[in-house]
């Protein structure tokens, strides 16, 4: 039998078809199932469809309006099922006690992060990077050495929750920034990485959605942007600068959809925070934290052919893979991104590749697939995801420490830097 119980026991405290205060969004999906044997895997991905679970072959989907649409004009039959589900948003699970459990929220980033910084004042620096739309911080850590000082040494970079409902992908880096600062001076291993490198860590880039999975709707993906045509929220990984709006199968034009780009490149506050982040450092490398799929992808994004750096993307995510597996024996596929997964355009390893030459890596962490559980990890995940995942951050630090050329002896980084690739001419809507 497929493991769905613990996505139907989420099921019952969520209300997909509700009525909304003002001010929020209103009729933002519908359940509906199709047979499985209508549904390939190549027309979800060209679809783009949000799975949420199989049950006795058929597949479930949480569609909006604009997925009705895409449905219906791919010609594939259907069968509403938004019945099967309480009318009332008004009782969420709780998952250990409260709404999100061992799950970070906004304040608990927030809070933890103060008291790590307070508690190892040497190694760990809180920084402000700027403010969500709706004004919350977004921040992050420096783990060093002597964090105070800037030294020339090799940066890496880990990000978290990008989308709102992948709430496992603010655990991982942080429990990261957690387990440098718990074992450094007793274990030798992270010792070493922390006096020979500069770790940063932002958990969380999407507050401002992450609240909104939270307390409103939990599918929520987008960050929290007015449309202003009724539509709610830009996929901030649609719009970093690189081959941005590139077409419209790595991305949208259409507010309502769930990889809408945004009105320009860079238009979002949250991810200009980033963006200038990375262009005041010199990061060697990156690992931005999704879920789900078990993937380790690299560039490019929103073209098949491949990078210059084709070979060393492969040898280093085949060195993650593999120290990955060795813990709980988890498989993570891993490849160029277009080839992987899907085509995406706007996202952030194409930008910090295309344009500053850092080896950035997208990794979709567990479940594989919809049917053992899609977005909803339980709060016994949270650990063994993060454990199995820490070989492979520390082993692409200790490979950018090993392959750090210092400043006195370095090239500029052109080498790697790609033209920014011509757009078809595409219309952005809204």
């Amino acid at each position: 039998m497929i493991k769905i119980i613990p996505v139907l026991l989420l099921l019952l405290g969520l209300a997909l078809t509700v009525n909304f205060a003002p001010g929020q969004d209103p009729g933002l999906a519908t359940i509906l199932s199709v047979a499985k044997s209508d549904l390939r895997l190549e027309t979800v991905r060209l679809l783009d469809l949000d799975l949420l679970m199989e049950v006795q072959g058929r597949v479930y989907i949480v569609a909006a309006p604009a997925d009705l649409q895409k449905i219906r004009s791919a010609g594939i039959p259907f069968r509403l099922e938004t019945d099967l589900l309480p009318p009332s948003a008004g009782n969420f699970p709780r998952l250990q006690g409260n709404l999100n459990g061992d799950f970070h929220d906004y304040y608990d980033v927030e809070a933890d992060f103060n008291a790590m910084e307070t508690a190892h004042p040497n190694q760990a620096k809180v920084f402000v990077l700027g403010d969500s739309l709706e004004g919350r911080h977004i921040y992050a850590m420096k783990v060093s050495a002597n964090v105070q000082l800037d030294v020339d040494e090799p940066q890496v970079l880990f990000l978290g929750c990008h989308h709102a409902r992948e709430w496992i992908s603010v655990e991982v880096p942080f429990l990261f920034a957690k387990y440098l600062l718990d074992h450094y001076g007793s274990d030798p291993d992270i010792t070493r990485l922390v006096n020979s490198s500069e770790i940063w860590i932002v958990p969380l880039v999407n507050p401002d959605g992450l609240e909104y999975s939270i307390h409103t709707y939990r599918y929520w993906r987008k960050n929290r942007r007015d449309n202003e045509d009724g539509s709610w929220g830009v996929d901030i990984n649609r719009n970093y600068g690189y081959a941005w709006g590139f077409d419209d199968i790595g991305s949208s034009p259409t507010p309502d959809s769930d990889v809408y780009r945004g009105r320009a490149p860079f238009s979002e506050p949250e991810i200009q925070a980033v963006r200038d982040l990375i262009s005041s450092k010199n990061f060697q490398a990156l690992i931005t934290y999704h879920s789900y799929a078990q993937d380790i992808l690299y560039p490019w994004g929103y073209t098949t052919t491949h990078t210059p750096d084709d070979a060393r993307f492969r040898t280093l995510a085949a060195g993650m893979a593999q120290r990955i597996q060795a813990v709980n024996g988890r498989v993570y596929t891993y490849g160029a991104a277009a080839d992987t997964l899907y085509v995406t355009n706007g996202d952030l390893t194409d930008w910090a590749y295309g344009t500053r030459g850092i080896l950035g890596f997208t990794i979709e962490v567990p479940p594989i697939d919809v049917q053992n559980g899609g977005f909803f990890n339980a709060e016994a995940d949270i650990q063994p995801i993060f454990l199995e995942n820490l070989p492979a951050m520390t082993y692409l630090i200790g490979q950018c420490i090993a392959s750090f050329v210092p400043a006195a002896g370095r090239v500029n980084g052109q080498d790697r830097r790609q033209a920014p690739p011509a757009r078809p001419n595409i219309r952005v809507k809204g």
